[in-house]
């Protein structure tokens, strides 16, 4: 996967590119980020791959090519492919509701809203789709988000998927008896769908998440360092977490576009606080909990080869997982009216803002450059994981790129952006 081509091969100028470089080192000269990586594929090639700073500060242990990484949230375009693939199959349909195959949604009623109390409730009027889990439009939402009565249920409840010994299975079945967030289909919300939707993978497949990745993903794209746990022969791989000295959680929620953004604030947020040492990480014990959602943990390299196969139309090195047709549906914006996600209720909880953002199957869907305030092509597609990761994938421009790192949240900075006018200034052909 890294043997790099010459950038003038495919388009890039190779004295720009270098303001990627040091873009990378200045964000770990500034303290904004312990070490990080970014790659970049074009045209079927890699042609650019740089790394600084550390993955673990203490033991001055550098971040690398092979450094392994929490995906978090990037996770979840996975969980839409494995899915997807089973559609291909004949398993589902997309306008099947989910109680379908999950009967403990059927009756699950629906907050009202407002200053209701979470006791408040109405049944659904119509059902929860299984295109709503892969769209974030189901009512279900996350414990995280500090915004609703629907969400304390969820703490209290003590539905979380990135931990615990329960099932995923027993963790659906707890989910499904706290009132959704809103009727199914008329919001956009962040949530634990997709979670949901990889335990569908099991019922549909017959098999747990773990062995559908590891047998018709992970294994066939070659991504050997992806899992849901670090074995300990790659222990010494693992990257520390991190977060900003003012502290870190899951999200950015309540917090203001301008404050995320604004410039000035790095100053006050510079530096780093170790949150979870890559040699004491529960990632390092097996699990119960396949969380589709955010469980994975990877290497820059796997995660690329996967958005090599996106690119590609859903195949790699001779192995195809999806057809075209499949992948340019999933990376169609799925909202009603063809609304972009800022239309569609969410509050800003990261650095990135919704306008001109739609959302298709698994993955934000760019529909109007100019909206959204980025250079990219319409089409584009992308997503991020908690840990600061993110992709993104330009079919217009036949180019992905990866950007690895760990600090919590992803809110910090504002680093999606500031990558892409770097990448996009480099393409000159």
């Amino acid at each position: 996967m890294f043997d790099v081509k010459s950038p003038a091969l495919v388009g890039l100028d190779e004295t720009r590119l270098q303001r990627v470089g040091q873009w990378l080192d200045e964000q770990v000269s500034s303290q904004r980020l312990a070490g990080a990586s970014v790659l970049i594929g074009r045209r079927g090639s890699l042609a650019y791959h740089a790394c600084s700073g550390h993955a673990d500060v203490a033991s001055s242990r550098p971040f690398q090519t092979d450094s392994i990484a929490r995906i978090y949230s990037m996770t979840k375009p996975i969980t839409a492919v494995a899915a997807m693939m089973l559609y291909e199959r004949g398993c589902f349909q997309l306008d099947h509701p989910v109680a379908k195959y999950l009967p403990e949604f059927a009756e699950t009623p629906v907050w009202r809203g407002g200053s209701e109390p979470i006791e408040a409730t109405e049944p659904q009027a119509t059902p929860m789709l299984v295109k709503h889990l892969f769209s974030h439009t189901s009512g279900l939402t996350y414990g995280f988000m500090q915004a609703t009565p629907v969400d304390a249920a969820y703490r209290a409840a003590g539905v979380e998927f990135a931990v615990g010994e329960v099932s995923l299975q027993e963790q659906v079945a707890k989910l499904a008896q706290i009132p959704l967030l809103c009727q199914p289909g008329t919001q956009w919300n962040y949530s634990v769908a997709t979670d949901v939707l990889g335990r569908l993978v099991e019922v549909w497949s017959g098999l747990s998440l773990r062995d559908f990745f590891q047998k018709e993903i992970l294994q066939p794209l070659g991504m050997v360092d992806t899992d849901f746990t670090v074995d300990a022969t790659k222990q010494s791989r693992f990257a520390s977490l991190y977060v900003p000295p003012t502290g870190g959680s899951m999200s950015g929620v309540g917090r203001k576009q301008a404050d995320i953004a604004a410039p000035g604030n790095d100053a006050e947020k510079a530096g780093i606080v170790l949150q979870e040492s890559g040699s004491e990480s529960r990632y390092l014990q097996p699990v119960t909990m396949h969380s589709g959602g955010g469980g994975l943990t990877g290497t820059i390299g796997d995660y690329g080869r996967f958005c090599q196969m996106l690119l590609n139309g859903g195949a790699l090195d001779g192995v195809r997982l999806l057809s075209p047709i499949t992948v340019n549906f999933m990376r169609t914006n799925q909202l009603p009216n063809n609304n972009d996600m800022a239309a569609m209720g969410q509050p800003v909880w990261s650095e990135t803002s919704y306008d001109g953002i739609g959302f298709g199957l698994g993955v934000a869907v760019v529909l109007d450059p100019p909206k959204a305030s980025i250079i990219t092509s319409p089409g584009e597609f992308h997503w991020g994981g908690a840990a600061s990761t993110f992709f993104w994938i330009d079919p217009c421009e036949d180019l992905f790129v990866v950007f690895f790192t760990q600090l919590v949240p992803s809110s910090t900075y504002p680093i999606r952006r500031e990558l892409r006018a770097r990448v996009y200034q480099a393409i000159v052909d």
